[in-house]
């Protein structure tokens, strides 16, 4: 029986409660007869997990419009999948919306369109996120358990720090950036994308700033990168349509910089139905530790992903969860992508259990 889901209103799930989902692997590619054809082993594994919800990404879709998306959606639907969100990496991250760039109206106007095209499409959510200058990361992978290698960050070492090669070092724009100039263009933002989203019917989770909290070469993370500013934000906006999509490997890189827990956090959202979906990732420490930060294994973090978890039952979270930054391991992706998934679904069946237990 189909269960309304209540974090993404225009969804529905299969069963109640908290959803592990996972990224979409492999190509999806246009034949030359013109039909939709997906990688069959990448599908494979996702129902060998036993998945529902799938998350595609921009690299995978053969054009950008609201037919395709559909299309993808019914291939995908053939064998009992279903698209929680399909990306655009193009407008995921816009710092010319997010500083105020020349061409910001034009990465406006075609946002929207996106936005209305995936409501066209019955897609119902978007992540979106709104740095300046991107994620940064140490230019080299660091081992971690067993010699397994993951991403990380020493603001001590920011000459090290790239965002994917792509900004450097004390200025990524050529200038120093005032929170006032970044609340005033994102204000200019959210207030042309409200009623294309409410029109639409896309709910948009506003990801956090990775690395939040800290200024990055000239740009301020004043707005999505602490508990303060996403209540601002969140009240700038002013509409059911966007809430968040919270990173809570982000998070922990913040710390107590954040201004309060992931948990805390969850139940602020949960009591204001603005959590549509949640990243799940562990770090050796908080950004401001000696050394940075490192990403992890799940359970080998200095945080317990299980309260975290915890808390998304509590507030009755029924929208999709899935595993974030995966982990050089030995097996390529498909081990980590197993290895994380598992942990999540044994998470939760525990979680839900110890709940259940206490009800009898």
């Amino acid at each position: 029986m189909d269960i309304a889901m209540k974090a993404v209103p225009g969804y529905v799930n299969a069963k109640p409660g908290i959803q592990v989902g996972t990224k979409m692997e492999g190509p999806i590619v246009r034949q030359a007869n013109g039909r939709i054809a997906l990688d069959m082993q990448g599908v494979s594994f996702l129902q060998q997990l036993g998945v529902t919800w799938v998350m595609i990404s921009d690299q995978q879709v053969p054009e950008h419009t609201a037919a395709c998306y559909r299309e993808i959606r019914d291939a995908l639907a053939e064998h009992g999948l279903k698209i929680y969100r399909l990306a655009n990496n193009q407008l995921h991250n816009m710092p010319a919306v997010t500083l105020g760039l020349e061409n910001r109206d034009e990465m406006i106007e075609r946002y929207l369109q996106y936005i209305s095209d995936l409501g066209a499409a019955g897609i119902h959510y978007a992540t979106y996120a709104h740095m300046g200058n991107g994620i940064w990361r140490g230019c080299q992978r660091r081992p971690v358990r067993g010699g397994a290698t993951a991403g990380g960050l020493d603001l001590q070492a920011p000459n090290n720090a790239r965002i994917f090669g792509s900004f450097d070092w004390p200025l990524s724009h050529g200038k120093v950036y005032s929170e006032e100039e970044l609340w005033e263009n994102y204000a200019y933002f959210i207030r042309q994308v409200v009623p294309v989203a409410e029109q639409a019917g896309v709910f948009i989770g506003i990801h956090p700033d990775d690395p939040p909290v800290y200024t990055m070469a000239g740009v301020p993370r004043c707005i999505f990168g602490t508990f303060e500013g996403y209540k601002r934000a969140l009240e700038i906006a002013g509409s059911p349509n966007i809430g968040v999509c919270l990173c809570v490997g982000c998070w922990l890189e913040g710390g107590e910089a954040m201004g309060c827990s992931p948990e805390d956090f969850i139940r602020y959202l949960g009591d204001r139905n603005k959590l549509f979906k949640v990243h799940v990732r562990n770090v050796t420490a908080p950004l401001s530790a000696p050394g940075g930060f490192n990403e992890t294994f799940p359970d080998a973090g200095y945080y317990n992903l299980v309260n975290v978890l915890a808390a998304l039952d509590e507030i009755g979270f029924d929208g999709a969860i899935m595993n974030d930054h995966l982990i050089d391991m030995v097996g390529g992706h498909y081990t980590c992508e197993a290895y994380f998934t598992a942990y999540l679904k044994g998470a939760v069946d525990a979680v839900q259990n110890h709940r259940r237990s206490l009800q009898i």
